[in-house]
């Protein structure tokens, strides 16, 4: 079993209950247990400030699929329900991403793993911390060294450790209740 990790986030049309949603569709995957949840988490629009805030939420799971098809069932969970991408980080029902894949390292024109935001964006990396404080990101290391660093620091970072600058204090999400999985 690969130990996967995926983020979701939502802002229209009920997000809480979206999140949940998508939960128990991960859950029906065959082969794949969501094995733990961060909770919900509300954040500010990283685009266009004039749309909702978001829940956002991070799952453990433990699954069979490859990386790729996995990416495609996320798709269609998005697509079952009414995802339309309208324009880059705009107003979603359901977003997936995966995060991070077992301790793989992908780069291809649809995925790329680890995610490239993880590190930067606290409606990611703080209920992926909540799960698991003491993750590390392949070839990087511990992700809690790293959280608010920028994307070119944390690649040169694998070469050189000096140059991580850690900044905790500005947050714009914060823990706003358990999910309740059946």
């Amino acid at each position: 079993m690969n130990i996967v990790y995926i983020g979701l986030g939502s802002n229209i049309k009920q997000p809480k209950l979206q999140i949940k949603n998508a939960m128990e569709a991960l859950q029906k995957l065959p082969d794949t247990t969501v094995v733990a949840d961060s909770g919900y988490f509300e954040s500010k629009p990283m685009g266009p400030k004039d749309q909702p805030d978001y829940v956002n939420a991070v799952v453990k799971i433990e699954t069979i699929i490859n990386a790729i098809d996995l990416l495609e069932q996320c798709q269609l969970i998005e697509t079952q329900q009414g995802r339309v991408k309208l324009h880059r980080w705009g107003e979603r029902t359901i977003d997936l991403d995966i995060l991070l894949y077992a301790n793989e390292k992908i780069q291809t024109d649809m995925l790329t793993v680890p995610h490239p935001g993880i590190s930067q964006r606290d409606f990611v990396y703080m209920p992926l911390l909540k799960i698991n404080p003491d993750i590390e990101i392949p070839g990087i290391g511990l992700l809690s060294n790293f959280v608010g660093t920028e994307k070119s620091e944390i690649e040169k970072s694998a070469v050189d450790k000096s140059l991580i600058k850690k900044d905790s204090t500005n947050y714009s999400c914060q823990f706003v209740g358990n999910i309740e999985r059946q």
